[in-house]
């Protein structure tokens, strides 16, 4: 049976535990979900649409106790923590008011018919497996357009965030999603197996690392079954020589200590001209040396905790190795002598090819620092990674920097911005970065059925 349970990253004490799903209970959440697909699609789109904007006012309302319990549950800063709670408002407020019409059919050039039209409609019950990085965030990215689409949902979270997934269930069911259209499992990886094979599911999302995500598409392909992911990134932050570099590193520096660095979208490797490499370097490891790390509920803390000792530790082994085999470390690697997930900021200069932190993803504050002669090699740098998700390109000529954006291999090219994310803009990304898009129409347009009706008069 899974082991779900609040481990306060900030003291290491275990706080809550919670019962995992019991074996003999998993054909009984199939069969519910499944149950009610019927009647949840049947509810017209513009209730749906009123539901969601429900939640989204509940999510504005208790913007400060959610926010509250994430910090204690995975260590994020409580500003960071308000802001996450106000984007997955945002995102189940904007398929309230837009979810409606992108449902609406398209016609087609009727082609030697009367009529051609596509339809969209929901295809049944989903399971979503989602991350303890972004705890709200992740799940209304999923969850809204595919309540708003008709589906139903299976919800699996991470075993840290038990806490705040009971609050997501009861607020949409608050707001008038039936309890069986959504129902939330305190699952196991094998229990989550058993789920995407059963016929009664026909698709499967998650968010989640390479190793997860290779797990399930296996599984969802051995049943032929729908699959969106949404894997690990190493996003290049490529500086041009036209900007202001200590501005632009101040951006970059601050950018990557979100979150103490556990997003995918993070700028992990920063690629900058030689000719404004030291400005640049000790501009980040300045901004890395004044942030200040400690209890994420201290409004003025901006780096909390990572996730775990364990997630802590992990990161730790990866720069320690990185200097092991010949990087330079400038500042931060350590862990402060108190309680908790805590880990100084680092930055890493001369890592190249031949070692681990060139080509795998770390997750934490860590920024990774490159210098480069050209424009190409800068190009080149950046997609030598076999992940994609996104990527960004700094410079006063926007032409220029637009340019070079559009040769990155990535799902999301940004210029003079990092890792923005909006309810009507598509996120995800290419290679091991996963595939599939969530949010905005494209998110609504994975797990639907895009029927056409064909109509010819009889006669004809």
């Amino acid at each position: 049976m899974a082991t779900y349970r609040t481990a306060n990253p900030t003291t290491g004490k275990i706080e809550q535990e919670f019962p995992g799903l019991d074996d003999a209970a998993v054909d009984g959440v199939l069969s519910r979900s499944h149950g009610a697909f019927a009647s949840w699609r049947a509810v017209p789109a513009q209730e749906r649409a009123q539901i969601l904007k429900r939640a989204a006012d509940a999510y504005d309302a208790r913007q400060d106790e959610l926010a509250r319990l994430i910090s204690t549950e995975m260590g994020k800063p409580h500003k960071e923590a308000a802001g996450e709670v106000q984007l997955a408002g945002a995102i189940y407020r904007w398929y309230g008011e837009h979810g409606p019409d992108l449902l609406q059919p398209e016609v087609l050039d009727p082609q030697g018919s009367d009529e051609s039209l596509v339809q969209t409609e929901p295809i049944g019950s989903l399971v979503g497996v989602m991350p303890w990085n972004y705890p709200y965030y992740q799940v209304a990215r999923f969850v809204a357009p595919n309540l708003m689409v008709g589906n139903t949902i299976i919800l699996k979270h991470a075993p840290i965030c038990a806490a705040s997934a009971e609050v997501m269930a009861e607020i949409l069911h608050e707001a008038g999603v039936p309890a069986d259209a959504y129902i939330n499992v305190f699952a196991s990886n094998e229990q989550i197996a058993t789920m995407i094979g059963d016929p009664r599911v026909q698709g499967i999302s998650l968010t989640g690392s390479e190793r997860a995500g290779a797990s399930v598409a296996t599984t969802a392909g051995q049943h032929l079954k729908k699959a969106v992911l949404e894997l690990g990134g190493s996003d290049p932050f490529i500086v041009l020589d036209d900007g202001d570099i200590a501005k632009t590193a101040k951006t970059a520096a601050r950018a990557r200590l979100s979150n103490a660095g556990q997003a995918c979208n993070s700028p992990k490797r920063m690629i900058v001209p030689n000719g404004k490499f030291d400005e640049f370097l000790s501009t980040v490891i300045q901004t890395f040396d004044n942030a200040r790390v400690g209890d994420p509920k201290d409004p003025d803390t901006q780096v909390g905790p990572l996730s775990s000792i364990p997630a802590r530790d992990g990161v730790l082994e990866q720069i320690n190795r990185a200097v092991e085999q010949g990087a330079t470390l400038h500042t931060g690697g350590t862990v402060p002598d108190e309680d908790g997930a805590f880990l100084r900021p680092a930055v890493l200069t001369g890592v190249t090819e031949e070692m681990d932190a060139y080509s795998e993803e770390i997750f934490g504050p860590v920024a990774v620092v490159y210098g480069v002669d050209t424009t190409d090699e800068a190009v080149e740098l950046a997609n030598d990674v076999s992940f994609g998700l996104s990527g960004s390109v700094w410079g006063s000529d926007i032409d220029r920097a637009q340019h070079i954006a559009d040769r990155l291999d990535v799902g999301m090219a940004y210029v003079n911005e990092h890792g923005t994310t909006l309810p009507g803009l598509p996120f995800g990304g290419v290679k091991r970065s996963g595939f599939g898009r969530e949010l905005g129409r494209w998110g609504m347009g994975e797990f639907i059925n895009t029927r056409l009706r064909r109509t010819s008069s009889t006669k004809k």
